[in-house]
């Protein structure tokens, strides 16, 4: 299985074979292979060489771990995780260890990491699907998270499949078209003309949030999402 984007400029074949699939073969992920790929992420810049990202990792030959981070995935995203031999939750710490200050870096960082790791998975053969819809309540209760560190993602990585273990409506998430953005949209040679861009409902939205979650705390957020 293989799905491939079309670009306007020629880039490295590992960026054009990359995508996010819903559906995952059961063949295991070895351990040498799990290496090589946190290796990648481990070489990943960061500010002050702080290198803030944890991996909590579970293959199913761990079966107990695997299936608490799968129930750490919101219920919908559980539905396709399911289907990965090896999930993860990406964890990053909050603050400068030579200094006690808050990293407002770590974000970034962690997804320089992240960015790593999946494109050693796509050099191997393999791939990477990330779900912003993770319970961080439950991934601070059950993974045993402390403060100063923040769930950012969950990571589902294994050999794609042809979407045969999936219902219907994820079978057209797994097979839909990759698209993005033209260049021109976020490009700017020069002062960029941005604007919000938000209708009155979503400025609303947007000034009802702002205030009310600290940098690296989104569980205010989600639980808004949760109660619409």
């Amino acid at each position: 299985m293989n799905n491939v984007i079309t670009t306007t400029h020629d880039v490295h074949p590992l960026l054009l074979n990359r995508w996010s699939p819903r559906s995952f073969r059961d063949t295991p992920v070895g351990t040498a292979t799990l290496d090589r790929l946190f290796e990648a992420a481990r070489l990943a810049p960061s500010c002050f060489n702080e290198q803030p990202w944890h991996f909590i990792v579970a293959t199913r030959a761990n079966a107990s771990l695997y299936e608490k981070i799968l129930h750490c995935f919101t219920e919908d995203n559980q539905a396709w995780a399911q289907t990965a031999p090896v999930l993860m939750i990406a964890v990053t710490k909050l603050y400068f260890q030579h200094n006690g200050a808050p990293n407002v870096f770590a974000w970034h960082d962690m997804g320089l990491a992240v960015a790593n790791l999946t494109f050693q998975a796509v050099f191997e053969g393999l791939q990477v699907c990330e779900a912003a819809g993770i319970d961080h309540e439950k991934v601070y209760d059950d993974l045993a998270i402390p403060e100063g560190y923040q769930p950012c993602v969950g990571i589902a990585l294994g050999y794609a499949g042809n979407g045969d273990n999936l219902s219907p409506v994820l079978q057209q998430k797994h097979n839909r078209e990759r698209t993005r953005k033209p260049l021109s949209s976020f490009v700017h040679y020069g002062e960029p003309e941005l604007q919000m861009g938000l209708n009155e409902q979503q400025k609303q939205v947007y000034e009802m949030l702002k205030g009310k979650f600290e940098f690296g705390d989104l569980r205010p957020v989600f639980a808004l999402v949760r109660a619409r």
